[in-house]
């Protein structure tokens, strides 16, 4: 009897254990979900940030530096990875961009060797000689760097949202990064990455030339001087984009800082010393 009531009460334990419902899974925990939503689209890149003058040491040295800063302060790195893009531009930046390279130094050094040709080769032989023609020149110069900078680097830019800065390769081949900085008069960047072409590059030259023509008042007028001038100021554009694509090898070179360079590590310490 005591064998009968030891199995009858170990098939009943056996029968509760079947009808006791299973203890209820715990969801998953709501920081694991919105980490995984966070990470579903991937930050942009900013890029290196622009070398400062107190790192050019010595008297030569920053005087490059000087001249370096407009090329550097269009010019990034372009990200190695198809999935990273660039930070884009905002209004405010691009319209910051535009007031620094108006009012950088070289520009005013260079308005004045400008206005110093013309007034050697009596271009605009109406603003006449002497230090009122020079004035005049200088004016026309200067109106002439600032417009085109307005319309290529935030008046167009703004409107067909497109980066105005140059995305240096800085690898491969030379004739590779040759033809990518010639080619960046014809294809550009849009804000969010994708390539387009560059509209702010041929209207904004265009619209200078035409522009130029009331400061300039003995401008040839026409199609044909429009045009030569267009071409012109183009090239121009395309020598800037390739001294900025190579310009890190330059620096190389010389042993001179530049955007996007690796900062020196510093020494360790000896362990002898300690």
């Amino acid at each position: 009897m005591s064998i009968l009531a030891a199995l009858a009460g170990l098939a009943g334990d056996v029968v509760y254990a079947q009808e006791a419902p299973a203890p209820a899974r715990q969801p998953a925990a709501a920081p694991l979900q919105e980490e995984g939503t966070k990470n579903a689209a991937a930050p942009c890149v900013q890029p290196p940030p622009m070398v400062r003058i107190e790192d050019y040491d010595g008297p030569f040295k920053k005087v490059v530096g000087t001249f370096a800063r407009p090329l550097e302060r269009k010019a990034v790195p372009l990200p190695h990875y198809t999935s990273a893009k660039l930070c884009t531009l905002k209004l405010k930046n691009k319209f910051a961009l535009f007031v620094q390279d108006s009012l950088d130094p070289v520009v005013f050094l260079s308005t004045a060797f400008d206005a110093g040709l013309d007034q050697a080769e009596d271009t605009d032989p109406s603003y006449g000689q002497g230090a009122e023609g020079y004035g005049r020149r200088f004016g026309a110069e200067f109106a002439g760097q600032a417009s085109s900078r307005f319309l290529k680097d935030f008046a167009y830019p703004s409107i067909f949202s497109e980066d105005p800065r140059y995305y240096r390769l800085a690898h491969g081949k030379v004739g590779r990064r040759l033809l990518h900085a010639v080619e960046h008069a014809v294809v550009a960047h849009r804000d969010n990455g994708k390539q387009m072409f560059n509209f702010s590059e041929w209207l904004g030259t265009a619209s200078t030339s035409v522009l130029s023509n009331t400061y300039h008042p003995d401008n040839r007028r026409g199609f044909a001087p429009a045009a030569e001038r267009v071409g012109y100021s183009i090239l121009q554009d395309m020598g800037f984009d390739v001294l900025r694509e190579f310009w890190p090898e330059i620096s190389k070179k010389f042993r001179l800082p530049f955007r996007g360079e690796s900062p020196p590590a510093s020494p360790k310490p000896n362990s002898a010393t300690q």
